[in-house]
């Protein structure tokens, strides 16, 4: 007789009751997840089970490190479990739902789920494998810029835990599009959708930025599922001017008639910052119309202190978290509702739960990602708004 897995014991540290419930009533239906039938990865299994269970109670262990040092060393342990055929394996064991009914068309590209990672987490795709055995979809990596630049001076991320938020001041740190090893798709695990997210140098005058994205462009699309125009970090010097409307006409032709050229056609989609008027949303849309641009990522970080307790609010940089929730999904709405539907909105910013995730597909977003989310709740959030998904499908 089948030994009974207790479920609920096995998710429901890992996020609400809620996600232990929907992660319960998909494993019940999913003759697929077994634990019991790990064959060979039992322990691998068993090992991550048991951190899933105490993450909660681990995650103040990796608030005492500097945020940057306990990033770093989740991205090696990331790239560790990748290259680990029993630790990969028993990730998507844990996180992993892999549902027919989860699947969505965006932007001319089939995704597995509309779940995925924002930029800024991976930034030169060190660890693409072990984060693609956590059930996205989809991850963006980036930013990268065509040099290698050390970003701003540390310290540069802080924590804000009462407010479930992070500010951060990075501006761009990265390896250069050079280092960037993309794995090619046909040997790609788990059929995860990458998209790269380019962005201006720092010493690139404003002037010359077109000439950055469009060789950004030409060195990463062919490896690419869709490339994501970033204009719109608080952290690179004058880098939102180029939101403005005739300054974003200027680029957007310039990359889209240089995609037109080019084969595979590629999708290319523009991030837009939350701090927008409702005009200046009507501008970026139309610049987007004009160029022919396939999508919207709605919204990067926020340079309002709202929902930040005042110790922290004369912090430098962007917010992201739980204060964004709530603009981000109004950018969201208004740009579903002014284009009627017919443009595609990857919606990111406060996702910190199933229910949020779940707005803001029901505001007009096609696709979702998280970042600080993963943050405060861990990996099974990826889960937790996965079952979500399925059982809404």
């Amino acid at each position: 007789m089948k030994r009974q897995t207790n479920y609920v014991a096995l998710f429901g540290n890992a996020g609400s009751s809620a996600y232990a419930a929907n992660a319960y009533s998909h494993c019940q239906s999913n003759s697929n997840f077994d634990p019991e039938k790990a064959s060979g990865y039992s322990s691998a299994f068993n090992l991550l089970r048991s951190n899933l269970r105490m993450y909660q109670l681990i995650r103040p262990l990796l608030f005492r490190l500097d945020p940057e040092r306990a990033h770093h060393v989740t991205l090696t342990l990331l790239a560790w479990a990748g290259a680990t055929p029993p630790m990969r394996a028993a990730l998507r064991r844990l996180f992993a739902i892999d549902d027919a009914k989860l699947a969505v068309d965006a932007f001319g590209v089939r995704f597995k789920n509309r779940v995925g990672l924002a930029a800024g987490y991976d930034k030169n795709a060190a660890a693409v494998t072990g984060l693609s055995a956590l059930g996205f979809g989809h991850l963006e990596l980036g930013t990268v810029t065509r040099l290698p630049q050390a970003g701003n001076p540390k310290p540069r991320v802080h924590r804000v835990p009462t407010a479930q938020a992070i500010i951060n001041q990075m501006g761009f740190p990265n390896a250069g599009v050079d280092a960037l090893r993309l794995p090619p798709r046909s040997t790609l695990m788990f059929d995860v959708r990458m998209g790269v997210n380019i962005g201006k140098g720092r010493d690139t005058p404003l002037e010359r930025a077109t000439e950055d994205y469009c060789a950004l462009f030409q060195r990463v699309y062919q490896r690419a599922d869709y490339v994501a125009i970033n204009v719109s970090s608080p952290n690179t010097l004058n880098l939102r001017q180029l939101q403005a409307r005739a300054a974003m006409v200027k680029l957007l032709g310039a990359v889209t008639a240089l995609r037109n050229r080019s084969t595979p056609r590629v999708p290319l989609l523009v991030k837009i910052a939350p701090d927008l008027s409702e005009s200046e949303l009507d501008d970026v849309l139309d610049a987007v119309g004009q160029a022919g641009i396939d999508g919207v990522i709605a919204t990067n970080t926020t340079t309002s202190r709202a929902g930040v307790p005042p110790a922290q609010q004369g912090l430098a940089g962007g917010l992201s978290g739980a204060p964004l929730r709530a603009r981000a999904t109004e950018v969201v709405r208004y740009l579903a509702r002014r284009s009627e539907g017919r443009l595609p909105i990857i919606g990111v910013g406060g996702i910190m739960t199933a229910d949020d995730a779940l707005e803001r597909l029901d505001a007009g977003a096609t696709l979702i990602q998280l970042y600080t989310g993963l943050v405060y709740r861990g990996p099974g959030l990826v889960r937790e708004a996965l079952a979500a998904l399925c059982k809404r499908a």
